[in-house]
């Protein structure tokens, strides 16, 4: 533990240039006077720390201490160091053990590029969280990340989107993350590979039973393969409908799966032809409901007349 920490302070000294022994001491959590202990076990080594006293002081190594890894490019050390979403990997309990792997390869980097890989994380972040910071619980997600790392079978209680549970006893064979969801890419008995919305796992129960990982399996390839007939499987229920002008930008941040399939002609009085395309004609009705006076369906005619018998009944109970 203490050699890991050892590396860690060249490593932090390599990439940083210069930190006091509180800096130090907060990012390796330990205490100040454990960081000059190491300082003074690394400079009897013969490692060649020194510290700058003063307001401004720290503890650096002599110019020039380093290992330089060549042969990378400018503009691939910046697809290097694009950062991962934060909220992921503390998912899978990687948040330390990225940065430590970051700060590993900065100190490796020629000294013309290790500003550069620095500058990456003050121009680029991704967030994949939702605005309103909520967070699908996981129950058993400790359980699924060790079953895959360790190719142990499965016992899982699974809840469809239907509401129904049943027992699955599955190969999980990885993760895929979409969005802030985790998915569970498993095969069934019969070699079926499968998606489990991984919230969706009620229970998971490891087996003593072990099985061997299909050699071929590329889960990238597998995931856009199976997003993209999930996505033509999709169903589409199409509507045209006459919008006012002021409600013509809101199309495009609508909370529901409103689709903007077309654009025609505005007529003078300023509404604007538009073809949507929604999942379901249950979500076309809530949506369409909610703009009132704003919009009116023209096709097809049957919706236009379900819409005006739902506002009759949201007018009739109002007035009681």
């Amino acid at each position: 533990m203490r050699g890991d920490r050892f590396i860690s302070i060249l490593l932090l000294l390599q990439s940083q240039g210069r930190m006091t022994a509180k800096e130090l001491s907060e990012k390796l959590e330990v205490s100040e006077r454990t960081i000059y202990r190491d300082m003074e076990v690394l400079s009897g080594s013969g490692i060649p720390v020194f510290a700058d006293r003063g307001q401004n002081g720290g503890w650096s190594l002599v110019d020039g201490y380093q290992t330089d890894l060549t042969g990378l490019k400018e503009s691939e050390i910046r697809a290097l160091f694009v950062p991962a979403a934060p909220q992921l990997l503390d998912d899978l309990g990687l948040t330390r053990t990225s940065e430590d792997a970051r700060n590993k390869v900065i100190a490796s980097l020629p000294a013309a590029y290790r500003e550069s890989a620095k500058d990456i994380w003050s121009r680029i972040h991704i967030d994949t969280s939702s605005w309103r910071g909520t967070k699908e619980k996981i129950a058993s997600f400790e359980v699924l990340k060790n079953a895959i790392w360790k190719n142990n079978k499965l016992n899982i209680l699974y809840q469809r989107a239907d509401g129904q549970t049943n027992h699955y006893i599955v190969q999980p064979l990885g993760l895929v993350a979409k969005g802030s969801s985790w998915y569970v890419i498993a095969a069934k008995e019969n070699g079926d590979i499968r998606n489990y919305r991984a919230s969706r796992i009620q229970s998971a129960v490891p087996s003593k039973e072990t099985f061997e990982r299909p050699v071929d399996f590329d889960i990238a390839a597998y995931w856009k393969n199976s997003k993209q007939a999930f996505i033509k499987a999709l169903p589409t229920y199409e509507v045209w409908v006459n919008t006012s002008r002021e409600m013509l930008p809101r199309l495009s941040f609508s909370t529901y799966f409103a689709r903007i399939i077309e654009t025609a002609s505005t007529d003078e009085k300023g509404w604007t032809r538009v073809k949507l395309a929604f999942d379901t004609k249950e979500e076309a009705k809530r949506f369409l409901l909610g703009f009132t006076d704003q919009m009116t369906v023209t096709e097809p005619v049957e919706l236009h007349a379900e819409i005006l018998r739902m506002a009759e009944a949201a007018v009739a109970h109002y007035k009681k």
